[in-house]
């Protein structure tokens, strides 16, 4: 995707999973009300659709930093909620300084491909995984729950998973902590 697509989330859903736009949209209002349920407020009528592979240089940059929460969670709301161009350099600046990264530096890195290698290979290996969208989440390496599912969605796709896996499993999947999370090797 360009840096400035020319085109709104519902045009883009309507297109990609040929749809029309007053479904795309009913689909938009159905998620902007899951996630008010949950305290999240979404806002799909402003949001900016934009090439967002600098932002997640940026993560990759806050990662480092010991900022990767903070920085994650400020790109999502600009995005989501705020209506905030999270493709242009001089917004990811001003959000990179507002959670105590310094400004200068993040436009050093902006301008170089610093962390452009380590944002190819997640994009390779959501590839090797069959990941096309977000939300997506795999659970014991193996099942995939993608979309925006309800609360009772996700509870009973766990339970399924649970009733077929047991409880625990041994721990060769993901691991994750405060620096993110790793994935094995497929």
């Amino acid at each position: 995707m360009e840096r400035d697509a020319g085109y709104n989330i519902y045009e883009k859903l309507a297109s990609k999973y040929g749809m029309s736009l007053d479904q795309a949209k009913t689909n938009c209002q159905n998620m902007e009300r899951m996630a008010q349920e949950i305290g999240l407020d979404f806002r799909f009528d402003t949001q900016i659709l934009t090439n967002t592979f600098d932002a997640h240089r940026l993560v990759m940059f806050a990662k480092e930093h010991g900022k990767i929460h903070e920085m994650t969670d400020r790109l999502l709301r600009a995005y989501y909620t705020e209506g905030k161009h999270i493709g242009n350099h001089e917004s990811l600046e001003t959000l990179a300084e507002e959670v105590g990264l310094d400004r200068g530096s993040v436009a050093t890195m902006l301008a170089s491909n610093e962390f452009g290698n380590i944002v190819r290979q997640d994009e390779k290996e959501a590839e090797r995984y069959g990941i096309r969208s977000i939300p997506f989440f795999l659970v014991n390496q193996k099942y995939a729950i993608t979309g925006a599912q309800s609360t009772d969605v996700f509870v009973q796709s766990l339970e399924q998973i649970i009733e077929q896996d047991g409880l625990f499993v041994e721990q060769t999947g993901a691991s994750c902590d405060d620096q993110g999370c790793e994935l094995p090797e497929k």
